[in-house]
């Protein structure tokens, strides 16, 4: 293995179990000390140490080495959680304050306790460390130098921690190929309880009852894999994790009362034959464990849960022919799963979008006592609870990066009986959601954000609705079908007054469930739209069309791209979406539609384009809102089109999952195209692609739109942070390399 830059001078290990053996014969081999020492009372632990070569010298005790410990070096103290408070004293005694100090013990709080009882204080020294990785063996026989590739290390710095010790510890453990992150004493403590903790003392509980059951060998004779898989850990140190329920005594209290008391409901649940909890229950644990598995194949670290970087390489050329399908739509997924989940009934979904986002808003309605059964293909089955029928969540509603989850989820939880929290990822958590506070207050909800209008949205419960005539000050489909939501539970009628068209998916799907929603044309582009509240839905089917904003990645990619010809099949056509198609046509791109029909009162057809030459234009306002999520890739197609394009009216995309006007002009400006953002646009110059690295702000849509780039580019694209694109098209990489992109996931 490559040797990389020395983290630490001397590195001084206390106690040499698993991890710390392994922490020192990671040191050694990867060259990140100058000199490994290893400090134990038990001189065959050493002599076994240093026989292997886990350690370059051997100590019985700190006070052996002091006086020689000083800036740059850092001691780890590896020993069991209850004697790390008189390893600390010996620390204290002997060595100098610039002597960098950490620990791997498994409970935080404990160790910050000890700190405080010997230092007086939380020394500025000591960086608190727990590295989540680890095996059923122990010793130094155990000893493992890649043990923590790949795994997370989490650590829990204080106020009072110096920047110069935190430096140097994380540089040790990044050394070490760890991944490192940081969080405070209490969140490390009550995650670890519930995901590391509980299940160790569970796996050791249950070996223990089965083998007091009936004579174990016969009992164990007939265990089947699950059975092995779930209790290996069972064969861990007996002395290390009863260390660790004691030092982690209040988290994992917590933690198995509550498990205490949903054990008690399954076994009512058996006793009384509810084989409908027995179903929900099972069908929420099955859809939280698929996600999981999905998470991991996706990059995740088991340990970790910590997603790793993707990167999308691309090198230049290419084409863009064939037939595909590309997942379905978005928009129209969250909402299936809403309005069935408020329907009385059953509702069947074909075609839904598995991607992150819509799994978010499954994932929400699941936590408030909705049965759903799926994804499974694209199918899924709500069993609907009627408006009224949700269950207070336990827990905030996290709907990671999907903004039209948390702002249509707003208006529904505004009506609701319970308090609730929505929350989001980085990105979305930076997004303005004033835009549908502010009217849900109007309509007497209780709602807060943070500063700025930010989320998390603390929402509640218990507020009775009053109907409300908006007029919206900006286009937007997100913010007309949250209020619509809120109004069916009012009493009397709310309207929305759009000044220009949007997605009516909310409109159509509603009238689909049976509920009456009017629209009217008020003329110059502007509609009302209303309804009454205190009506019912009623389940039915839904078949999701293949999404528009996925395939205008490649449509775009054909048009721009001399030899394409790519047909994009059962595409959602809906009037206030196909800005895409209109602003590629007015473009010169050949564009065909064929097998036009209507699908659950949504309109589908195949689209066909065939590469040719493109010139600028000024783009139209009026396409504006029917293109809005397109635009990242329409940009690409300016670049590449004779002439200039310019944009106007369309400072929406400033606020999307990031701002799209700059996060795009800047891409293309790496990739050697002319390209001024203006206020609410921008203004392209086509040209020659070039090539470079470009990143995608954490946006989706960036991600892909630059991944099309290739197609006409010189040299290669590297496209940073692309984990986002499974948010709405997890099956990008896969169709692009299908029809022809030359595209390497990294």
């Amino acid at each position: 293995m490559t040797a990389i830059s020395t983290a630490v001078n001397k590195l001084v290990v206390v106690g040499l179990g698993l991890i710390g053996s392994s922490l020192a014969l990671c040191a050694r081999q990867r060259g990140l000390a100058v000199e490994v020492i290893g400090v134990s009372r038990r001189s065959s632990t050493l002599d076994m140490a240093l026989q292997a070569g886990v350690i370059d010298r051997a100590a019985n005790s700190i006070a052996e080495l002091a006086g020689e410990l000083g800036r740059g070096d850092l001691l780890v103290i590896g020993v069991p959680t209850l004697t790390v408070p008189e390893v600390l004293q010996e620390c204290k005694t002997h060595l100098d304050s610039a002597v960098t100090l950490t620990d791997v013990a498994s409970a935080k709080g404990s160790v910050a306790a000890a700190l405080v009882d010997c230092y007086g204080i939380l020394p500025e020294q000591f960086i608190p460390g727990h590295p989540i990785a680890g095996s059923e063996k122990s010793g130094v026989s155990a000893a493992n130098a890649d043990l923590f590739v790949d795994h997370r290390v989490i650590l829990t710095p204080h106020e009072n921690s110096a920047a110069e010790h935190l430096q140097r510890v994380e540089s040790l453990w990044q050394g070490g190929g760890a991944i490192v992150s940081t969080m405070s004493v209490a969140d490390h403590d009550e995650i670890l309880a519930a995901t590391s903790h509980l299940p160790h003392f569970l796996a050791f509980s249950l070996v223990d009852t089965l083998a007091d059951l009936r004579a174990d060998r016969e009992i164990f004779r007939y265990a089947a894999g699950g059975f092995r898989d779930f209790t290996r850990i069972a064969a861990s140190d007996p002395v290390m994790w009863r260390d660790i329920a004691l030092a982690n005594r209040t988290a994992v209290l917590q933690v198995l009362d509550r498990l205490t008391a949903d054990f008690a409901r399954l076994r009512s649940a058996i006793d009384n034959n509810d084989g409908a909890y027995l179903l929900d229950l099972f069908t929420r644990a099955q859809s939280a464990r698929q996600h999981f598995s999905q998470l991991l194949e996706q990059g995740l670290d088991s340990d970790t849960m910590s997603a790793k970087p993707l990167t999308f390489r691309l090198s230049p050329g290419g084409t863009a022919v064939g037939s595909i399908r590309v997942p379905g739509d978005k928009s129209i997924s969250h909402r299936s799963i809403m309005l069935g989940a408020l329907a009385e009934g059953m509702t069947e979904v074909t075609g839904f979008l598995e991607g992150e986002d819509s799994i978010a808003t499954l994932r929400a309605f699941r936590a408030m006592g909705v049965q759903i059964e799926g994804p499974q293909q694209g199918r899924v089955v709500v069993h609907g609870v009627g408006l009224n029928g949700l269950r207070a969540p336990t827990t905030p509603l996290d709907v990671g990066n999907a903004g039209t989850g948390m702002r249509l989820l707003a208006g529904v939880l505004a009506g609701q009986q319970f308090d609730s929290v929505l929350v989001g990822d980085e990105s979305l958590s930076g997004r303005p959601m004033g835009r549908v506070a502010n009217p849900l207050a109007e309509m007497g909800a209780a709602i807060e954000t943070n500063q700025g209008g930010r989320p998390p949205l603390r929402i509640t419960g218990g507020q009775k609705l009053k109907p409300l005539n908006y007029t919206m000050p900006m286009a937007s489909a997100q913010v007309k079908s949250c209020l619509l939501l809120a109004g069916l539970y009012c009493d009397g009628e709310t309207s929305v007054v759009e000044p220009a068209p949007t997605r009516d998916h909310t409109e159509r799907m509603l009238r689909g469930f049976g509920y009456q929603v009017v629209s009217e044309n008020l003329g110059d582009g502007a509609s009302r739209v209303s309804l009454r509240g205190g009506g019912k839905l009623r389940g039915g089917r839904i078949d999701v069309p293949a999404d528009i904003s996925s395939a205008a990645f490649f449509m775009v990619a054909a048009a721009i791209t001399p030899g394409s010809d790519i047909t994009l099949q059962h595409i959602g056509i809906n009037p206030t979406r196909i800005g895409v198609i209109n602003i590629l046509r007015a473009m010169g791109a050949n564009v065909e539609l064929a097998n036009q029909a209507e699908v659950g009162g949504e309109p589908v057809a195949d689209i066909r384009v065939r590469y040719a030459p493109l010139h600028g234009i000024a783009i139209d306002e009026s396409q504006v809102p029917l293109a809005i999520d397109e635009f990242p890739v329409l940009f690409v197609a300016a670049a590449c089109a004779e002439g200039e394009t310019v944009l106007t009216g369309a400072h929406e995309l400033r606020v999307k999952e990031s701002d799209r006007i700059q996060a795009m002009a800047d891409g293309l400006q790496i990739l050697g195209i002319s390209a001024t953002p203006t206020e609410d646009g921008i203004r392209i110059t086509g040209g020659q692609l070039g090539g470079g690295r470009v990143t995608s702000q954490h946006d989706h849509r960036i991600a892909m739109a630059f991944a099309i780039a290739s197609l006409r580019a010189s040299h290669e694209i590297v496209i940073d942070d692309c984990n986002n694109v499974a948010t709405s098209f997890p099956t990008f990489a896969e169709l692009a390399q299908q029809v022809g992109i030359k595209l390497i996931v990294e």
